[in-house]
């Protein structure tokens, strides 16, 4: 089975490629959810000397002050027995570094890069691996040393700062604390110590490190510290023996310095019993054996996690859309497709699937009907004005058995009356059909995502619909002028005549110009018109219907259509003129996405072959 920490490093390498360990997104990150161990200490507490001791390798920084300014987060992959050791930075892919001061010169170059030459700090980290067959695999991260003062060159806040930056990476469940003190200084001051316990009171995730153990006044030993009974942790306190500033001066071997503190542990009366856990390489093992451990029991966790950020990566991918075809063919289509979607809803709204299809049946069950009724046809049909159309529709000669040129005056002039309720229903229909396609153009996602494209189908759609009821409205209008250039025969055939049955055929015929006469006149007609508003009531939302509900089903974006064959790729792109903002959003849910996947893979594969 490969090692999980080898697997653990390469996910974290994967995570630091991609950028997947910040805060940019709303999404749980898979940096944040892998075991690591974090190095704290307060300045000058040895903690550079003790990773240097883990590594075997002078590479980091030395100085007085604040000298690690960023985290560094180190990664130790071991090699077979007579390989190169050699070394990488996250920020210069692909560059070995085979020559370890030229590892402490880019860390400090790095440093520089980011804070500038000044001490301040910097929570952005450098990640650096290091591939020898003297380490053990292992990932820690060098953090910044906690300090009491600010010093020259430094804001007022930098103790508060380096504070809050330590606090960020420990306070995690899944870190484990690599806590060094200084032997030669009380454990109740201890830098390390307090800002430990204030995230894992009970020491449950913390190691202790002792450096300085050689310098501690004579006559003092370090014994009840490493045997915990000055300050117990769940695990036992490990001693090191660092390089003298003397030693490091005279560039003495890290291997010799190992061997020289296994000497010093060994032979020396008070520590000979504690001989056998003390040591940088003792430390070195148990850090990998602990993490390893933590990262097996941390495996259900991992995969839960990864799982579920599949699934929100996916969905919101989804969200966003397929990114933009960069051959003309494939543009066209994914108009044509955007196009189709939206088309889609605004037939669901029409069929009743989407509300609002529902208003148009208002229109013609209502709004129309109430139209009508509100025609006032007896000012038409008045005395007077049926008086005055009679006579002037007589002319010279006035009629002999019924005025039908005066009937035919009258009607006409009353059923024109009745083109403002037809206008009037086929303009609400056009309202109501323009509504819905902004409905439809906001619940179509795909449109969310080019402006232009949205522009432009809005555009189309609303000009569509104004065809269709320029279209509708000569339809309907001309159901009005069909009853009025053609009467209905039957109707005034069924009227009672003027000469009836057992009435008096010497009657005057300008009697026929009373009162009585011209009301019945009225009466005749106002029935007449009434039964063509009740005919025109159901004729009128047919044409309506005909005219633009079902055109617009059919064909609302047929024109647009074919404008759109025409174009070229060009054009097309301006139509699929997405957010720069957005394209960038999908690229890293992609790459996130392929890094959960082969995370999901090689985890499930790792927890199988458990």
């Amino acid at each position: 089975m490969e090692n999980l920490i080898q697997l653990v490093n390469r996910l974290q390498r994967a995570c630091t490629a991609l950028g997947d360990h910040g805060e940019e997104s709303a999404l749980p990150t898979l940096w944040d959810a892998l075991p690591s161990i974090a190095v704290v200490g307060g300045q000058s507490s040895g903690k550079s000397s003790v990773l240097e001791s883990i590594v075997g390798k002078d590479f980091l920084p030395r100085g007085s002050g604040i000298v690690t300014r960023r985290p560094l987060v180190l990664q130790l992959h071991r090699l077979e027995q007579g390989s190169r050791e050699y070394a990488e930075f996250g920020h210069l892919p692909r560059k070995k570094f085979t020559d370890f001061a030229a590892v402490r010169k880019e860390i400090a170059d790095e440093t520089d890069r980011e804070t500038g030459r000044s001490k301040q700090i910097s929570s952005v980290p450098i990640y650096l691996s290091i591939y020898s067959p003297n380490v053990v695999n292992l990932t820690l991260i060098d953090l910044p040393g906690l300090t009491k003062v600010a010093v020259e060159g430094q804001s007022d806040s930098i103790v508060a700062d380096i504070e809050n930056m330590v606090h960020a990476y420990i306070e995690k469940p899944n870190c484990i604390i690599l806590a060094v003190s200084p032997a030669n200084q009380d454990l109740a001051t201890s830098d390390a110590i307090k800002i430990s316990r204030e995230v894992d009171p009970k020491g449950e995730r913390t190691f202790g490190v002792l450096t300085k153990i050689d310098l501690m006044d004579k006559g003092t030993d370090a014994v009840d510290m490493l045997e915990g009974r000055a300050y117990k942790l769940q695990f036992p306190w490990i001693g090191v023996v660092n390089r003298s500033q003397a030693d490091i001066n005279k560039n003495v071997d890290m291997i010799a310095a190992r061997r020289r503190e296994k000497e010093y542990f060994s032979s020396t009366p008070e520590y000979r019993h504690l001989a056998s856990r003390m040591g940088s390489e003792h430390l070195g093992k148990v850090m990998s054996k602990h993490l390893e451990a933590v990262i097996k029991s941390r495996i259900p966790g991992l995969q839960s996690l990864i799982n579920k950020t599949i699934i929100d990566l996916e969905s919101e991918l989804s969200r966003l859309g397929k990114p933009i075809a960069t051959d003309a063919g494939g543009k066209l289509y994914m108009v044509m497709e955007v196009c189709r979607t939206f088309d889609g809803i605004f037939k669901e709204h029409l069929d009743g699937v989407r509300p609002g299809g529902d208003k148009i049946y208002n229109v013609f069950d209502n709004q129309l009907p109430a139209a009508l009724k509100r025609l006032q046809f007896d000012k038409q049909l008045s005395m007077d004005n049926v008086r005055k159309l009679i006579t002037e529709a007589d002319g010279y000669q006035p009629h002999l058995i019924a005025p039908e040129q005066g009937y035919r005056r009258l009607i006409e002039s009353s059923l024109i009356s009745i083109k403002g309720p037809a206008e009037a229903a086929v303009d609400a229909v056009h309202a109501i059909l323009k509504d819905l396609v902004h409905k439809s153009i906001s619940e179509t996602t795909e449109l969310k995502q080019y402006p232009s494209l949205r522009v432009e189908v809005n555009s189309a759609a609303v000009e569509s619909l104004e065809r269709m009821r320029d279209e509708s409205k000569k339809a309907t209008l001309q159901l009005v002028e069909m009853e009025c250039s053609y009467l209905t025969v039957d109707f005034f055939r069924k009227l009672p005549q003027d000469i009836e049955k057992g009435g008096n055929p010497t009657h005057s015929i300008f009697d026929r110009y009373n009162d009585s006469y011209l009301r019945r006149i009225g009466s005749n007609v106002l029935s007449y018109v009434n039964m063509v508003c009740a005919s025109l009531r159901n004729s009128i939302p047919k044409s309506v219907v005909y005219c633009q509900v079902r055109e617009a089903k059919r064909s609302l974006l047929d024109h647009f259509f074919t404008d759109l064959g025409k174009k070229e790729g060009r054009q097309l792109g301006t139509l699929l003129d997405e957010d720069p903002a957005i394209m960038q959003r999908r690229l890293s849910l992609a790459k996130r996405l392929e890094l959960y996947r082969a995370a999901q893979s090689e985890i499930d594969s790792v927890a199988w072959s458990k």
